[in-house]
């Protein structure tokens, strides 16, 4: 891997590893809870930087920008790989570069520098990086988000199940041989757990909250 980042080629790499950070940072949530709000949208509700808790903090418009603008931040960081001319698309050398630039844009997302690395769980980015490395695996996976939320109500717990699913179907489904892919899909299964293990406690207790399209005004009182 270290290959990556010698040479000409190897700067290049770097700056659009950077480059990627800086675009999974763009903290969509608070910028909106601010500007058009005056409120951080970390100081209420759950606390988190993402469409969910902006949702239930703002509303439905906003949530619903925040939730399109992070999965094309990701999406579009991963893209930039397009820029490397010296790999060609579908190789092993452009998918290694592809995961290092999802990777980026992940922990920019979680750790933003615009706004003291305060970010959210990342499950909106992730979905435009999966749509960028495997878009069938996504959708099968956000099929998935999408019959857990409407039987149970629970965001968190159908991010994590949608998540646990990408390296199952990607593995076992689609007999995927990049090992870039392969290593990314494991990653997704082990970050969303983790970055829920708040939520998971709640979920024990019966203390989590379920999914409401209706703004709780109380939020922001």
């Amino acid at each position: 891997m270290l290959e990556y980042f010698s040479g000409q080629e190897g700067l290049f790499n770097i700056a659009l590893v950077v480059l990627a950070y800086l675009m999974g940072s763009i903290p969509t949530s608070v910028w909106i809870g601010k500007i058009f709000y005056g409120i951080d949208v970390r100081e209420h509700g759950s606390g988190n930087a993402g469409a969910t808790n902006t949702l239930r903090v703002l509303g439905k418009i906003p949530g619903v920008v925040v939730l399109v603008v992070d999965a094309v931040k990701g999406l579009v960081a991963v893209k930039i790989a397009y820029f490397a001319t010296y790999y060609v698309p579908e190789t092993l050398n452009y998918s290694k570069l592809e995961i290092l630039l999802a990777v980026a844009a992940l922990c920019g997302h979680i750790f933003p520098v615009y706004v003291g690395f305060r970010g959210g769980k990342g499950v909106a980015t992730m979905l435009g990086i999966g749509l960028a490395v495997h878009p069938y695996v996504t959708l099968i996976a956000l099929g998935i988000f999408m019959a857990n939320l409407f039987i149970t109500g629970y965001v968190s717990m159908s991010s994590i199940l949608a998540g646990l699913s990408f390296p199952i179907f990607t593995i076992f489904v689609f007999n995927s041989d990049s090992e870039p892919l392969i290593i990314f899909s494991l990653l997704i299964a082990v970050l969303l757990p983790l970055t829920h293990q708040k939520n998971i406690l709640k979920l024990i207790k019966g203390e989590e909250s379920k999914f409401s399209l209706k703004k709780k005004t109380s939020d922001v009182n």
